[in-house]
């Protein structure tokens, strides 16, 4: 599996020249198999610099085709959808698990957001690409072009969201951007979930004292992600999910923080910043 970000950061985009190191766009990443087919991990604002790369290959004649696992559908992870250059050319498909307990809960979120009052697109149908959505049933595998993917169930603030164990030729790679843990740290469930896998990508989006007066926001401290990284006897550990208002030079802390609690334990730290690739 190859890794590349497109979109580092939470909640909304961050342009500006204090985040050009690590990036502004929310959270979008991609994942490329051993043959060369394609997996999208939500659509926030970093979906659309993925789209551009993508229409100089076959999505630009017509002929792609992609699974997009979405993790949930607060706007940091949808809003790239209706700037994705790949669904306004026909013949394009992609299948879309996430969400929502059922294949239509999940179609009539993502079609609010073309609302005429929201978005000129005016409706999903406006858009020339097919789209199979499905809903993801947590503790059943199921395959997302060629890759296993299994989903679990987390608390995130007052909702819910998905992390997601993705398995290819005995490489695990977990995503698990927006999460939040009780005071206690992370649970066993989500442990289990995390177990030995090459790669741990986890919400990373606080500095504890921020944490302390925002957990009710179901984001994670890098030493959350940290704990859960150690707890799991995970191989690297990648920080994610950025605060908004957070800078290069805030997010260099953090993975300063992250690798001096996680040397010790023999774990890696990799920083997720846009345009970097990570190979399992």
């Amino acid at each position: 599996m190859k890794i590349r970000f497109w979109g580092v950061r939470g909640s909304i985009p961050a342009p500006g020249p204090e985040t050009n190191r690590y990036g502004g766009n929310t959270s979008c990443v991609s994942i490329t198999t051993a043959d060369d087919r394609l997996v999208i991990v939500d659509m926030g604002t970093g979906l659309m610099h993925l789209g551009n790369a993508l229409m100089a290959r076959e999505f630009g004649k017509g002929n792609g085709r992609a699974a997009i696992l979405l993790s949930h559908t607060h706007w940091d992870h949808i809003q790239g959808l209706g700037f994705f250059p790949p669904v306004f050319i026909g013949g394009n498909q992609f299948t879309v698990w996430g969400p929502g307990g059922s294949p239509k809960v999940l179609e009539d979120i993502l079609e609010g957001q073309m609302d005429p009052n929201f978005s000129p697109l005016q409706t999903l149908k406006n858009l020339a690409a097919t789209f199979d959505v499905r809903a993801a049933t947590c503790g059943t595998p199921f395959e997302a072009e060629g890759l296993t993917v299994t989903a679990r169930e987390h608390p995130h603030g007052a909702t819910r969201a998905l992390s997601f164990r993705i398995e290819e030729a005995g490489r695990t790679f977990v995503y698990a951007s927006d999460v939040g843990y009780p005071e206690s740290g992370p649970p066993d469930e989500a442990i289990a979930h995390y177990r030995g896998a090459d790669v741990l990508l986890h919400d990373s989006t606080y500095r504890p004292e921020h944490q302390a007066t925002r957990r009710n926001r179901g984001f994670s401290s890098y030493e959350d992600a940290c704990a859960a990284a150690i707890a799991a006897k995970v191989k690297t550990l990648v920080t994610f999910h950025y605060d908004q208002d957070y800078t290069d030079d805030d997010v260099d802390g953090i993975v300063d923080a992250c690798r001096t609690i996680l040397s010790p334990h023999g774990i890696d730290l990799v920083p997720a910043r846009e345009g970097d690739e990570l190979q399992i």
